[in-house]
């Protein structure tokens, strides 16, 4: 079915719901978590996704369970999704009876649902980036969870978290708890669950009935083994250490007052979603010269304002990631500093916490900090890139990290991240809409951004960067289709 990319965040427009079958499964998965492409130059060849990564490494694996669906399994099953060939491995086949229990719980009969479960391979991050490999994992899968909840979209499904499933839960029904199967490999770290169903609301049965499952996996029939990556490894404790302080036991969904919805956007793109999906990229460098007009610049800051649509449902909290803009060429906008609330409730904490000369203009749905030429400023905070000041604009991401720890504990401090990473897949794709490129920025100097804005202390932190502008293409690569019958079949 065709679906606008504008349609894709209008509820009152969204796809009618496809039925649930394998290939409907198996369109969710290629349009979330494939290839995009395949980059070639001379005798170097190399892979895109869908779901951007940093430094191109993916370090998320994605399992999908589900019950008896013809043309894929006659048992429920637990599979590994193979990007690479577009497939999915069988990993465990376990009893029926489980798998009715759990759905017949949560009101849905047999069928019309399936669990996605992302884990994260530090090893693929940490090779190259140390330390830095644990956040750079958690950013990755705040795309994939948004990748993930924008291919539903395009089925007429709903894709949503659930959080009351604990970190051991995941691990036990992905099988990466299994000692035998990674025999010298490396291991993997559970990351998150989602329920992807064609009916609407998610019942609670599926968020509270996951011990029949649980143990049916446990002790179900499983095949195949984890493949080593690497012969030498670089331990990196600190980020077995901090993996181990912020593991999830789990929690009730919480129940909070819907946010308001964000105004009603004029439609910029009709362009076909499935196709810009496809199509993003990340960029590489900027002209430097090009410049965007202030209602698509507004419209894209709009588009990451939580709804109730896609990606925002997905996320059971309330928004705790806030932008500072540096705006450099945005026709009908002074360059400057800006800071866009994401909740208007965090206003006042923000201004009691940044410095006092800050004008706190409202350009809805902006705040103008400082007016004038912030570019050097940018790229400076930016670890140096030229790319954070040559585009129309970069932006860091702040995040309410005390107030959100000492409301959901440790364990919420890789939500942030996730959050952040939702924010960025919608970055990404209007700038593909709006015929430019985005591109997440993950080295960025902590203290000078928080001496830009006058902040001491973890009330606020900053925790990813992004930029957009228009490309400059690199001429030399050729590109071909994610897969070979992508391209055979025109």
């Amino acid at each position: 079915m065709s679906v606008s990319y504008d349609q894709l965040f209008r509820s009152d427009a969204a796809a009618a719901p496809a039925s649930f079958s394998s290939e409907a499964v198996g369109d969710l998965l290629r349009h979330a978590l494939g290839l995009s492409a395949w980059k070639q130059f001379r005798e170097a060849r190399w892979s895109l996704r869908v779901n951007p990564s940093s430094g191109n490494l993916h370090p998320t694996e994605a399992y999908v369970v589900t019950g008896r669906l013809e043309g894929l399994s006659e048992a429920p099953s637990v599979f590994h999704y193979a990007a690479d060939r577009h497939a999915l491995e069988r990993r465990c086949e376990f009893d029926a009876a489980a798998w009715r229990t759990m759905s017949y719980a949560a009101g849905i009969g047999g069928g019309n649902v399936c669990l996605v479960a992302l884990t994260s391979i530090h090893w693929r991050e940490s090779w190259k980036y140390g330390e830095r490999a644990f956040r750079y994992c958690q950013h990755d899968l705040g795309h994939a969870i948004a990748a993930i909840r924008i291919a539903a979209a395009l089925m007429g499904w709903r894709a949503v978290l659930l959080p009351e499933w604990p970190h051991t839960d995941i691990a036990t029904l992905t099988g990466i708890d299994r000692d035998e199967d990674y025999v010298e490999a490396e291991r993997e770290e559970p990351g998150c669950l989602l329920a992807i169903t064609a009916t609407g609301e998610v019942p609670d049965g599926l968020r509270t009935g996951r011990a029949p499952i649980v143990e049916a996996v446990r002790h179900g029939h499983w095949s195949g083994r984890a493949s080593q990556l690497s012969e030498d490894h670089v331990q990196w404790t600190f980020i077995d250490e901090v993996a181990r302080a912020t593991e999830d036991r789990g929690r009730p969904r919480p129940a909070f007052s819907a946010c308001p919805a964000p105004p009603v956007l004029m439609q910029f793109s009709a362009a076909d979603a499935r196709a810009l999906v496809l199509q993003r990229r990340s960029a590489v460098a900027f002209d430097g010269r090009s410049s965007i007009g202030v209602d698509r610049f507004l419209q894209m800051l709009t588009r990451v304002l939580p709804g109730p649509h896609a990606p925002w449902d997905a996320l059971w909290w309330t928004p705790r990631i806030h932008f500072v803009v540096f705006v450099h060429r945005v026709d009908g906008l002074d360059p400057g500093l800006y800071f866009l609330p994401r909740d208007l409730a965090v206003l006042d904490r923000i201004r009691g916490a940044s410095r006092p000369e800050f004008l706190w203009e409202h350009v809805p749905p902006l705040f103008c900090l400082v007016r004038g030429d912030c570019r050097a400023v940018a790229a400076r905070v930016s670890c140096g890139q030229d790319i954070a000041s040559d585009g129309f604009f970069s932006l860091g991401m702040l995040a309410e990290l005390d107030r959100s720890l000492q409301e959901f504990g440790p364990a919420f401090y890789r939500h942030l991240f996730w959050e952040s990473g939702v924010v960025g897949q919608m970055l990404y794709l209007d700038a593909e809409a709006a015929g430019a490129r985005a591109t997440g920025i993950g080295c960025f100097f902590d203290d000078p951004v928080h001496d830009v804005l006058g902040l001491s202390g973890h009330a606020f932190q900053s925790l990813y960067h992004f930029t957009v502008g228009m490309p400059v293409e690199d001429g030399r690569l050729t590109t071909a289709p994610g897969y070979e019958w992508e391209q055979t079949s025109g």
